[in-house]
């Protein structure tokens, strides 16, 4: 008897996590544009809408408006050349949802309760969706990733909100989705309200239908769309091509870019839309010791592309702006407003004029709430930079742009300064209730590569000031980034995370890592202790049992398993994961009446577990319900893609039943 295996904690080479499956079943296997021309008006005050568009950790210095020579981003480009373009803009967190809310809400973290991914937009803060959904606008957004989904509070105001990341070709959850599923997606619903005007596809192999419905320009409907792409997300392209990680990255960006241009194409020539253009975070490539983004707060991951379209005048400027600008910029500019917000509105500097001289925050609680060291908080103020941490730093950015020499010894006033300042926009601490701590959500986040589930650490009562400095845990940030990006696999993953628990035994994340990644070897016997070691540190995760049931029934200690299994549903009781494995336990020890109730409570849950399917019709077959169980082979084979390698195995079972 085996047991089968969470379907979300690791996440697969390319863009589709899919986790790990039953291992009752076989593996699964996954098996130049135009841009929006808009004519310019002086009076920014004319937008009607508003087109949102968000790019998953792209750093500025990629994109061809900013110099980069090798960049193929002609859809940003353009908007650049259309519109305004920020030199200077900066993130208000390295993390994707906190950045999206700040975004969204004109408010650093601190005011909109997000500090990491995983944690709920606070119920009470107003949205650019809110505001604009008040004012009768049609809303809209679709998004590419799990971290934005709508259980984190960023849906309230859209009448349409999409974040159905789909399933791999086994039918698993997928904790992403690539950016021409969400453009299609958008263009659906732009056409649907009659605000698309050209239905000119941009690429070869995607012609144009002769009778494509065509709609006119709908004045009368005003609209906000927010669309999100997660390219280029680690892992970037294939790592298994084992070409430069740079070149991989780059042409995410260009896949990216490419279907935004899509988008901006078929929204057409619209001078009353206002288009706004942005990444969340940057990524890192090494500098500072920096792998991936999430636990400094260096211009490396701060530092993204800004550009504003649509009826406005053509400039570049120079003056340093944050995210947070975005939502007060917008809601002015289409006639609404927002309160509370810590951005500013930007309507000046998109009319010539100089922006206020002003102080901007960023801040990353991620070192906090994942690993249990100082958060990092940062205040740019003229030419400083200074980072509140047990060590804090000091840059001169006009003479150190790279952040590379702390002078914090040489300006002890300035230090003084700042650090009263930082404290104004967030303490270093956090309250205990302010952690998101569903362990499914864990789960997922993992699957993206992010770290994901030491929250609990912000319940020791130790200070910041008493927590270790992510810059003395530097090197070991940046092997755990090197696990969680994907870029390892096989041996080498197992290497990398067996030097991660030799230096860091206490780590129940990277435990659990090292003990799927020897699952998934076919190592049960070195797995079990690390799945041990996982429970043991405390970690909240129904996938330690999960793995830990798998190695037990391969070695048929059915009580243990099903001890296993029992404690997984204490943590997560309405995991249908769960519930299927217990079923298929259940049918292992010959109670086939208990697993034919597991295995349908399961999937009447999530109806595409086609694992929990496949072992319903074996148990309907054991009790000798064989029109039952050939319902139920049927309905897998309908619901299985055609190239599904698990249709063979299926057929047989209905062929022996007939």
């Amino acid at each position: 008897m085996t047991v089968g295996s969470p379907l979300r904690t690791q996440r697969t080479p390319r863009k589709f996590c899919t986790g790990f499956s039953f291992v009752s079943l076989v593996s699964f296997v996954v098996i130049q544009m135009s841009v929006l021309g808009c004519s310019r008006s002086p009076n920014a005050a004319q937008a009607r809408n508003l087109v949102l568009i968000t790019i998953d950790t792209l750093r500025a210095d990629h994109v061809g408006a900013y110099g980069y020579a090798r960049a193929h981003t002609p859809a940003l480009d353009g908007l650049a050349r259309s519109g305004v373009m920020f030199e200077r803009a900066y993130a208000a967190a390295p993390i994707t949802l906190p950045s999206h809310a700040t975004m969204l809400t004109g408010r650093y973290p601190s005011g909109h309760g997000a500090r990491d991914n995983g944690m709920r937009v606070n119920g009470d803060v107003p949205t650019l969706a809110t505001q604009l959904k008040a004012l009768g606008f049609r809303t809209a957004a679709f998004v590419a990733a799990f971290p934005l989904d709508h259980q984190f509070g960023l849906d309230r105001g859209f009448d349409v909100y999409s974040d159905r990341l789909g399933r791999d070709s086994s039918g698993k959850p997928a904790n992403e989705r690539p950016a021409a599923q969400v453009v299609d997606e958008a263009i659906a619903w732009l056409r649907s309200i009659g605000s698309a005007n050209d239905e000119r596809r941009t690429s070869n192999d995607e012609p144009r239908t002769p009778n494509a419905e065509r709609r006119t320009p709908n004045d009368r409907v005003r609209f906000f769309l927010w669309l999100h792409v997660f390219e280029p997300h680690a892992p970037y392209g294939d790592p298994a091509d084992h070409r430069p990680v740079l070149d991989r990255y780059d042409e995410e960006i260009a896949t990216a870019d490419r279907e935004i241009g899509r988008l901006l194409n078929t929204l057409g020539h619209r001078n009353d839309t206002l288009v706004i253009a942005a990444g969340d975070h940057g990524e890192a490539f090494g500098e500072h010791g920096e792998y991936a983004h999430s636990i400094f707060v260096y211009d490396t991951t701060l530092r993204v592309p800004l550009f504003v379209s649509g009826p406005v005048a053509t400039r570049s400027i120079p003056d340093p702006v944050t995210l947070a600008d975005i939502a007060p910029t917008a809601a002015h500019l289409l006639g609404a407003s927002l309160a509370g917000v810590n951005g500013i509105d930007l309507s000046p500097a998109l009319e010539g004029r100089p922006l206020p001289v002003r102080e901007l925050y960023a801040e990353s609680f991620a070192p906090l709430l994942e690993f249990g060291w100082a958060p990092l908080r940062a205040l740019r103020s003229g030419p400083w930079k200074f980072i509140a941490a047990p060590k804090a730093e000091l840059f001169d950015l006009e003479h150190d742009a790279a952040e590379q020499t702390n002078i914090v010894s040489a300006q002890e006033s300035v230090v003084r300064s700042l650090a009263q300042g930082v404290d104004r926009f967030s303490s270093p601490d956090l309250s205990a209730g302010s952690a998101q701590t569903d362990p499914s959500v864990s789960a997922r986040l993992r699957a993206l590569g992010y770290v994901a589930g030491a929250q609990s650490a912000i319940r020791n009562p130790q200070s910041a000031i008493d927590r270790p400095d992510p810059k003395d845990r530097r090197e070991l940030a940046a092997r755990i980034a090197q696990v969680t990006s994907g870029e390892l696999e096989g041996s080498a993953l197992i290497a990398a995370l067996e030097g991660i628990v030799r230096d860091d035994p206490a780590n129940g994340q990277a435990h659990l890592r090292l003990a799927y990644a020897r699952l998934q070897s076919g190592d049960c016997a070195r797995a079990e202790p690390d799945f041990r070691a996982a429970a043991a540190s405390g970690l909240p995760s129904a996938d330690i049992y999960l793995g830990l049931a798998t190695c037990l029934g391969r070695r048929r200690d059915l009580a243990g398993a099903e001890q296993a299994l029992h404690e997984a549903q204490r943590i997560e009781p309405d995991n249908p994961v769960v519930t299927a494995n217990i079923g298929i336990l259940q049918a292992s020890k010959g109670d086939s009446p208990a697993a034919i109730e597991s295995l349908k409570q399961a999937l009447a849950a999530d109806p595409n577990l086609h694992e929990a399917r496949f072992n319903l019709a074996l148990a309907y077959a054991k009790a000798g319900r064989r029109a039952d169980a050939a319902a139920a082979a049927r309905e897998l084979l309908a619901r299985l893609p055609a190239g599904a390698p698990q249709r063979p195995e299926v057929e047989r079972l209905l062929h022996a039943l007939q």
